[in-house]
């Protein structure tokens, strides 16, 4: 077919090519043997639909080509990222090589890809690898604690409830040999929840992470990091922050969790964070304590000695990393509902 166009006449509208057109536009000047070996890909309908776009095709000049050319290249290399399961490369085998063939790859190709899974696994972060464990049955979710390195799921039970973490430990110490039919369909689940899905998963929790650094910074630190932030990712700073605990933040806390923080600082502690609070936030505070070592603390407050301003932020830091260590063990909620939060008039 010929691609020479005659010239435009001024003021013509020229219809644009469609999706189809374009296709076919490019089969034809790929030749007869690169064609072919295409079409043998499309079902019926496409082929329909592309032989009558090529039938009814107007002149293509070799600039408009090109241009076809050209955008198809930018599509190709900005398309989706390609993760591969095994039952797209059946899907990619079938009709291809024999039937017993492909079976015999695959068994192949799953042999060596799960040999390897748990140790993988076992990379993967223990924050993410928790949520999931959480939405599996308890007993599916014990056996893969049981598959993974000892590290690994001592790291991943430090993220889960007690009450959870307690169970599957008894529930571990009571699993039974598993049949290799149902191992290999958990191993190959894991590995595609994982291993192929892993690049989605890191940016899922990315910004967990990077707010678990934030809160570990100094106060001023902190702010001046989100400042800078909020001036080159407005977007992430405004997540970041939604995901910070500070001292301040103690009294968005149910008064059950800022009992259950309070009960592990010492009393000497207390008194040097509460140095230069306000008196609502102070109050909040005291209300959490137990009777006697409320009167120890106002009687250390009401003396009035002055204290070094490090001193009284090292002891607030301290009560924070205890909070977010708490939260991490699924002792306190950071984050309660708003209805369970205080509201000051």
């Amino acid at each position: 077919m010929a691609f020479n166009a005659p010239a435009k006449r001024a003021g013509t509208s020229i219809k644009p090519l469609g999706g189809t057109e374009k296709a076919a536009a490019l089969l034809l000047a790929m030749g007869r043997e690169l064609s072919g070996g295409l079409l043998r890909e499309f079902d019926p309908e496409e082929i329909k639909l592309v032989t009558r776009a090529a039938a009814e095709l107007k002149p293509i000049s070799g600039p408009e080509l090109e241009a076809i050319i050209e955008e198809f290249a930018q599509n190709f290399s900005e398309g989706p990222n390609i993760f591969g399961t095994v039952g797209e490369l059946e899907k990619l085998l079938n009709g291809v090589l024999p039937p017993e063939q492909i079976t015999d790859i695959i068994s192949e190709v799953l042999g060596n890809k799960t040999k390897s899974v748990w140790e993988r696994i076992s990379l993967v972060s223990e924050s993410l690898l928790a949520n999931y464990l959480l939405k599996e049955h308890p007993q599916t979710a014990a056996l893969i604690l049981s598959r993974v390195k000892p590290a690994c799921a001592a790291r991943v039970m430090s993220h889960l409830p007690p009450d959870i973490r307690h169970d599957l430990m008894r529930r571990m110490l009571s699993l039974k040999p598993v049949v290799e039919d149902a191992m290999s369909i958990i191993e190959k689940t894991m590995h595609e929840d994982f291993m192929i899905n892993f690049a989605r998963n890191l940016a899922s929790d990315t910004y967990p992470r990077m707010a678990d650094i934030i809160n570990k910074m100094e106060r001023t630190q902190m702010e001046e990091s989100l400042k800078n932030l909020t001036e080159s990712r407005p977007k992430s700073a405004e997540i970041l922050k939604g995901m910070l605990f500070t001292f301040d933040d103690i009294v968005n806390l149910t008064a059950k969790a800022r009992m259950l923080i309070f009960d592990q600082v010492p009393t000497d502690r207390v008194v040097m964070a509460l140095k230069g609070s306000d008196t609502t936030f102070r109050e909040l505070i005291l209300s959490s304590l137990a009777s006697r070592t409320r009167r120890l603390v106002d009687h250390e407050l009401a003396n009035g000695i002055p204290a070094n301003q490090r001193e009284i932020l090292d002891a607030r830091r301290a009560i924070t990393d205890l909070a977010l260590d708490m939260a991490g063990r699924g002792e306190i909620e950071l984050n309660p509902d708003q209805e369970d939060q205080p509201v000051f008039t």
